[in-house]
């Protein structure tokens, strides 16, 4: 497979170099048209709960679209004439928009006066229901606030709600890519050259780099016509793309140079480095995909994008590296080295052949510090608690930021939190039973303000009003409990828990709303969870045993791996839910966004393991070659260190400086994975890597070679060798 794909190139460079310059102008061309394809939803699967209760709305109720909230602020207050002839003529605009379904305020709706105005009397709302869906409705809602926003006459108007969160934020992560590109490729090229010491061969990734981002917008925009894919995807394949085509270049460009200092002629350096680069580029690949695809067991719709565009973008970045860099390599050739390699110092004189030494020395004191402090930063995890975005992910400089906080801070109720109930009807007679009982006792719930539905409208156990229109159906009925409580809380979740403990009224209940829609975030995120783990874990075991030929090496990574993988995370959680080192600059909502665990598990899992391929190939290579004593395992794995060293070092820092980039996003989410991924990437490279895997390669000696005696036979027929 890899010599098939890299002899045309190695045999017609220049014809390689002309289809990749046309694919590059055409991928160019169609993933310009990729962000308008993105959509923003997709965090709750199609069949939770609260999901089946928004098609009933939508279908059975007319309650369909996104919320878009005005804020009508002056000093003179909500009902000074001036605020309240602007209040009126923006609620009478949006009740003649055939884009807006319904529409509540206090100038129009006096009943709702005390919800919709805040405490201190200066601020009154408009709710409005946006039309189009997750698709079309924040671009509705943008439109909407550029014609109605803005300061006159002493009144100054403001736009939020969902529908601008969702459009402020496909605005601001495009903004975000531009800036994390700008960042991160002149900074990319400039490391380039350093470690490669030679302006041509830092040329080599970064043209390949180059190539993946253009061919991953490009893939991004195809795969909108397949599944609804989430603008989140742009920042993170775009940032795989391009780390792992300038990752696996380097690792290419390193083997070659390895050989031409061994003495091979250029023609055999660049066919070995394919061969023996190239099968680890494949491995490595395989093991990003497989923790990619491992996002595919949760049924949200956002995950699943993910994984589809991840593992398109790491296969593209495969071809990418086996195609495009050897056709480079044939015709540049000696050009990339600025001086001739037979001259470079023994290996066995750099720094970290003679750390490897150290640690192999004294592996158990070397490696129980690092052991600890893994640990240590993984313990908050403990305290971990999910949830769903919302507009405090975005900077405080965007409009749908202040209105929100402008809500939890100055309304004492939450116009934006009502918790929907549908009760269905019994299938035997069809008929939905009287609600007078179950109402009130939802309504005597701590901190609920209302509750409406076909017995009225109720508050403190007792009927307030008779039953306004539109709460019945067919075969079913809508309750509407109106709460004081952020739906994003821990209180809004125990009120929701309380809710749900009110006995059903013989009827079927089913909830909605924001509160149940974290809530079955997180029951999404646990019940796919065993499975992603299971899988990523048996097939990168399975891969890693025919790349060695040991049951050992490859529960050895994945111990690691998960080791790595938790203390990274657990200092995500101490910063951004917890709000340490003031959050980098985000608002600590007490929660953590429930997709970023899944997000950091999976890419940098596979990112992780993609250090661990490189090595694991390189110390298979030189225990092969030896003969396979205590001393001869030392060896190889020093040496593969050693050799590999320069190469990996330098890979993880240029991956960590391209996340890092993503880290300046002002998308809280973007700015986690970000932070995220380097930390991890950078965390395997170095503690993992050149203390921990020398540490129990050496305690283990010879045993990391074990796998039973009745497996030789199979491996020799299906090991995955060169």
């Amino acid at each position: 497979m890899i010599t098939r794909l890299a002899g045309p190139a190695m045999h017609r460079p220049k014809l390689i170099l002309v289809l990749v310059g046309i694919a590059f102008l055409i991928c160019g061309a169609i993933g310009s048209m990729a962000t308008g394809r993105l959509t923003n939803g997709g965090f709750v699967a199609a069949d939770s709960e609260s999901a089946r209760v928004a098609e009933i709305l939508e279908r059975d109720y007319g309650m369909s679209g996104m919320q878009l909230v005005f804020t009508v602020e002056s000093d003179g207050g909500a009902q000074a004439p001036a605020s309240a002839a602007r209040g009126r003529e923006i609620a009478e605009r949006l009740r003649g928009d055939e884009r807006i379904d319904k529409i509540v305020s206090p100038w129009t709706d006096p009943a709702m006066g005390s919800m919709l105005t805040s405490g201190d009397g200066k601020i009154g709302l408009i709710i409005a229901t946006v039309l189009g869906g997750e698709n079309d409705a924040p671009a509705h809602a943008a439109e909407l606030a550029d014609e109605l926003t803005g300061a006159r006459d002493g009144v100054t108007v403001h736009a939020g709600g969902q529908a601008m969160v969702w459009s402020e934020t496909g605005t601001q992560t495009q903004k975000d890519l531009a800036l994390a590109e700008a960042i991160a490729l002149p900074l990319t090229f400039l490391l380039l050259m350093w470690f490669l010491r030679s302006a041509v061969a830092a040329a080599i990734p970064f043209i390949t780099g180059v190539a993946a981002i253009a061919g991953t917008s490009a893939v991004l925009y195809l795969l909108t016509f397949a599944v609804d894919l989430s603008v989140f995807a742009l920042n993170i394949t775009t940032a795989i793309g391009l780390a792992l085509a300038i990752d696996y270049s380097l690792l290419i460009i390193g083997r070659y140079r390895e050989e031409i200092a061994n003495g091979r002629d250029k023609r055999r350096a660049l066919e070995l480095a394919m061969q023996r680069g190239g099968r680890a580029v494949a491995f490595s690949g395989l093991t990003v995909g497989i923790a990619l695809v491992g996002m595919s067991f949760f049924p949200m719709d956002f995950l699943r994008s993910l994984a589809y565009a991840g593992l398109a973008v790491v296969l593209m970045s495969i071809v990418l590296t086996l195609t495009l860099v050897p056709a480079l390599l044939t015709l540049l050739g000696d050009r990339i080295n600025r001086k001739p390699l037979r001259e470079a110092k023994p290996v066995e004189q750099s720094l970290l052949y003679r750390i490897a030494r150290v640690v192999q020395r004294r592996p158990a004191v070397c490696a129980l510090p690092v052991l600890l402090l893994l640990v240590l930063l993984g313990s908050p995890i403990v305290g971990v608690k999910l949830g769903l975005p919302d507009e405090r992910v975005l900077p405080t400089s965007l409009e749908s930021r202040q209105v929100g906080d402008l809500l939890r801070d100055r309304f004492s109720g939450n116009g934006l939190g009502t918790v929907q109930i549908i009760v269905a009807a019994p299938a035997r007679d069809g008929a939905v039973p009287d609600l007078r009982d179950y109402q009130a006792a939802l309504s005597e719930v701590a901190d609920v303000r209302s509750v409406t539905g076909p017995a009225g409208i109720f508050s403190g156990g007792e009927l307030r009003a008779p039953a306004g229109p539109g709460t019945t159906a067919a075969d079913s009925a809508y309750v509407a409990v109106a709460t004081g409580l952020d739906p994003y809380s821990e209180a809004g979740q125990r009120q929701l828990d309380a809710l749900h403990a009110v006995p059903e009224p013989g009827a079927t209940v089913l909830f909605g709303g924001f509160a149940q829609q974290t809530a079955d975030s997180a029951a999404n995120i646990a019940q796919g969870f065993p499975y992603a783990v299971v899988w990523i874990a048996v097939v990168t075991f399975l891969l890693l045993f025919l790349l060695t030929g040991s049951v050992v090496l490859p529960l050895k990574a994945l111990v690691l791996n998960v080791l790595s993988l938790s203390a990274t995370f657990g200092a995500l959680v101490w910063i951004f839910q917890d709000g340490h080192l003031g959050g980098l600059g985000t608002a600590a909502t007490g929660y953590t966004i429930a997709t970023i665990p899944v997000l950091l598990f999976c890419v940098a899992f596979g990112l992780s393991m993609d250090y661990e391929v490189f090595l694991l190939a390189r110390f298979t290579e030189e225990w092969e070659q030896s003969d396979k004593t205590r001393q001869a395992n030392d060896d190889a794995v020093a040496l593969g260190i050693a050799r590999s060293g320069r190469i990996v070092t330098a890979a993880a820092l240029l991956m960590a400086v391209i996340f890092l980039g993503i880290s300046a996003s002002g998308v809280t989410m973007n700015r986690m994975l970000g932070l995220g991924l380097a930390l991890a990437v950078l965390m395997d490279a170095t503690l993992v890597r050149m203390i921990l895997v020398p540490a129990f390669m050496r305690l283990l000696g010879t045993a990391n070679w074990w796998a039973p005696a009745r497996s030789r036979g199979f491996l020799e027929k299906v090991a995955l060798r060169e």
